[in-house]
């Protein structure tokens, strides 16, 4: 006998209580059944009525936007941007709360992450709970921070460029994106036709005018001749191999963090708010405090910003090892780290390249993994090789909870955690956890 179809309840409304964040830029409710709701577009305490956008019966959850307000937080403004709300643009989840209550919402995830999946409290990592802004990002509620140096578009059937809506392939056409960085907006995007391109990403450099653009084509479809409104190089996606080719103009951007120019190739990663970089290498480097003539290794290394920083401060005897993934990345860590003889980049996983070189003792480590982290195998080897401080860099609070959980039980403690909102308007926030060898005896 065949089994009856399960039910869809997309379009079903419910009148919920919203309860607390959770990790992913929603907040929890539970239906009068039980049924738990992953709510969009609310804040914790508020009554709304929510309107599911995903799930079945029997599903473990469901995801709703809430289409109503009928009790507001005192935390909730109108949205700055007209794109943003239920069924729009899904490049922000936080427009709807003040900025101070975004950081909140924030911390209280990274709480909730830190406890849930490695049993600490932010008094066992040495955190105040705070998530701070960047400099220049502190603003009142209805302004939002110019930060996003890098910006994909989507292009619609008619040749609109504009941001994908949440969990979906829809394009939502827009004139202006107020998060984009002044040197993304300058360019122009929005205003010309697209039409047979299936993306365009907009790249403005921190620190230097260069800017560009990638262009991915769909199917046999022709480039178009580019003319912006201001001065760009040109590269495009291959179909084929998925490789990105110089097109006109140079294949890298320059960028400037920690005294030093970093030139980073077409696709290569390079942090996207203009603070992030220097951010992130004062809080490394203040919880690293590296000494002349250590050795140190960089690990998912991307373009050399952590190596060349640690060079910087470990002087001619000192040493570092880095390890990253992707070829062009390699190439350009190599060319920016090529005044400092004593480092060394190898291409390679992580995990494979790491055994390989032979290495029993550091003395200090800085990792920056992708979103998943970098896994109990790898937290494994790096407890063994002695360090005296480890730098953890994290872009998802919960692979990071995971990680620290790993290396807690590898002989490693949590001297300090700093959290820091290198991504207003969005869920996304960015940690440094500095770790210590725990004491024998303690």
């Amino acid at each position: 006998m065949q089994a009856e179809p399960t039910k869809s309840l997309v379009g079903e409304e419910y009148e919920v209580e919203i309860g607390p964040v959770a990790h992913g830029g929603h907040c929890i409710a539970r239906t009068s059944e039980g049924q738990v709701l992953f709510v969009r577009h609310a804040l914790p305490g508020e009554r709304v009525v929510a309107r599911v956008t995903e799930g079945e019966e029997g599903a473990r959850f469901l995801r709703a936007d809430a289409v109503e307000i009928l009790q507001a937080a005192k935390d909730r403004i109108e949205a700055p941007c007209p794109y943003a709300g239920p069924g729009r643009c899904g490049g922000c989840d936080w427009q709807h709360a003040k900025p101070g209550a975004q950081r909140r919402l924030k911390a209280d995830v990274i709480t909730e992450q830190l406890r849930r999946l490695a049993g600490l409290t932010p008094e066992d990592v040495g955190w105040d709970g705070t998530v701070v802004p960047a400099e220049g990002d502190k603003l009142p509620a209805g302004q939002v921070p110019q930060w996003r140096t890098r910006v994909q578009y989507a292009v619609d059937a008619d040749g609109n460029a504009g941001l994908r809506r949440h969990r979906s392939h829809e394009v939502e056409p827009i004139d202006h994106c107020m998060i984009a960085a002044a040197g993304v907006s300058e360019l122009g995007i929005e205003d010309r036709d697209w039409s047979g391109m299936a993306s365009v990403e907009a790249i403005a450099a921190t620190g230097s005018q260069d800017r560009m653009v990638i262009l991915e084509p769909k199917p046999g479809a022709r480039l178009p001749l580019v003319e912006l409104d201001r001065p760009v190089s040109v590269m495009r996606v291959d179909e084929k191999d998925g490789g990105i080719h110089r097109v006109h103009g140079r294949a890298f951007v320059r960028e400037r963090a920690d005294d030093h120019t970093y030139r980073v190739g077409s696709g290569g990663f390079w942090q996207v708010h203009p603070k992030a970089a220097d951010t992130l290498v004062k809080a490394v480097m203040q919880g690293l405090l590296p000494r002349k003539g250590e050795m140190a290794l960089d690990l998912y290394c991307g373009v050399g910003l952590f190596a060349g920083a640690l060079a910087d401060r470990l002087g001619e005897k000192g040493a570092v090892l880095g390890i990253e993934s992707g070829k062009r990345a390699v190439e350009d860590a190599r060319h920016n780290l090529a005044d400092f003889p004593r480092v060394r980049i190898e291409q390679g996983k992580v995990e494979s390249v790491l055994p390989r070189t032979g290495i029993t003792d550091v003395d200090l480590i800085v990792l920056d993994p992708p979103r998943a982290g970098a896994g109990r195998r790898t937290v494994d080897h790096l407890s063994s090789l002695g360090a005296r401080r480890i730098a953890y860099v994290a872009c998802d609070p919960a692979a990071l909870a995971r990680d620290l959980g790993y290396f807690r039980e590898a002989g490693y403690r949590v001297r300090t955690l700093r959290a820091f909102d290198l991504f207003p308007m969005t869920h996304h926030v960015e940690c440094v956890a500095i770790l210590e060898p725990v004491a024998k005896g303690s």
